[in-house]
């Protein structure tokens, strides 16, 4: 369990407030292991640090799946971020409807859906974020700048925990997930060889064999817009029609 959360780090420019109920958050994970309702929680505890620092950082006070949706079309945080931190308030919003249980998480999802919201308070505190950058980017980006604003989001986003070490028809994906890593972040740098473009394509035809069978949310998502990033890495080396 103590290995669970050590990457939950709280952020030191951070009310007392919020520090308060994100230390609990993570602390509720931790024992779970004698309690196993506490990681159903932890989950809907940590919400309210990230209400607190949404409303503050948006300077609205509204509920806070509104609150998400805001700092999602801001830019302040990236759209699969947001799609988490939706899920963590449909728990809640379904935990006071008595339509789930507080067992309705083990730890690990758990650990996942609170190390979201440990991302998204960590952003919107950081002043200027680099998701506000990323949005002045977009306000007067040309398309061929959608590259790198899907890289930059592909950066911050988190891969899907529970399918580490998981293939699907033969693909690894976090091996898969890596290499279109590399090849985005060399296309970007200094543009991909004959031989980085070959790999590039053999990547895409994996991406398009495993995103139709991916059978969570999340993890469809991600590797969605990972196959839309390698297309647009790819399809610069496709000569122009004359």
């Amino acid at each position: 369990m103590h290995a669970m959360v050590a990457d939950l780090v709280l952020p030191s420019n951070a009310s007392m407030h919020v520090m308060s109920a994100m230390e609990t958050s993570r602390e509720l994970i931790r024992f779970s292991y004698y309690r196993y309702e506490f990681a159903t929680v932890a989950v809907v505890h940590s919400l309210v640090a990230l209400e607190n620092v949404l409303a503050e950082r948006l300077a609205v006070n509204k509920p806070l799946q509104d609150l998400i949706k805001q700092a999602d079309d801001a830019g302040l945080i990236t759209q699969d971020l947001a799609a988490e931190l939706d899920r963590s308030r449909l728990l809640r919003d379904k935990l006071t409807q008595s339509a789930v249980t507080s067992a309705a998480l083990g730890p690990l999802r758990a650990a996942e859906m609170t190390r979201a919201v440990f991302s998204a308070v960590s952003l919107l505190l950081s002043p200027p974020s680099a998701a506000e950058a990323i949005a002045t980017e977009m306000s007067g980006a040309q398309p061929g700048d959608r590259l790198a604003r899907l890289w930059e989001e592909r950066r911050r986003a988190l891969f899907p925990a529970s399918f580490r070490g998981v293939d699907i028809e033969g693909v690894d994906l976090v091996l898969l997930d890596a290499d279109v890593a590399g090849l985005i972040q060399r296309e970007l740098n200094r543009g991909l060889d004959s031989d980085g473009i070959a790999i590039l394509w053999a990547c895409i035809a994996d991406l398009d064999k495993i995103v139709p069978l991916a059978n969570e949310e999340y993890c469809a998502s991600y590797f969605t817009r990972l196959r839309t990033a390698a297309n647009l890495a790819a399809a610069r080396h496709i000569p122009t029609a004359t």
